[in-house]
């Protein structure tokens, strides 16, 4: 499902227009890009959790010329899937 079927998911669900429904979805996304920027852990009962994870810095490999470069430290997000989910899956 990507942004624009969840956006008309949610419209015919609740019974509201695809224009409320998509402030509704991009205020939740940016709700949680601010969050996670600020350093903040995001946990959705029953669905998930996204955190930050920090990176250190490593020797890598240009895999086209074999060069080897300096990869800088990054933080990236990370979810990690709530238990309710975990078991809906496994039960197919």
């Amino acid at each position: 499902m990507n942004r624009s079927e969840l956006i008309e998911s949610l419209a015919a669900r609740k019974k509201m227009t695809v224009k409320k429904s998509e402030t509704v979805v991009t205020a939740i996304f940016n709700a949680m890009a601010e969050a996670l920027s600020a350093g903040d852990r995001i946990e959705v009962r029953g669905f998930g959790s996204f955190v930050i994870r920090e990176y250190a810095p490593y020797t890598g490999r240009n895999p086209k010329t074999g060069e080897l470069i300096g990869v800088r430290p990054k933080k990236l997000p990370f979810f990690k899937v709530g238990k309710e989910i975990r078991e809906r899956l496994a039960g197919e």
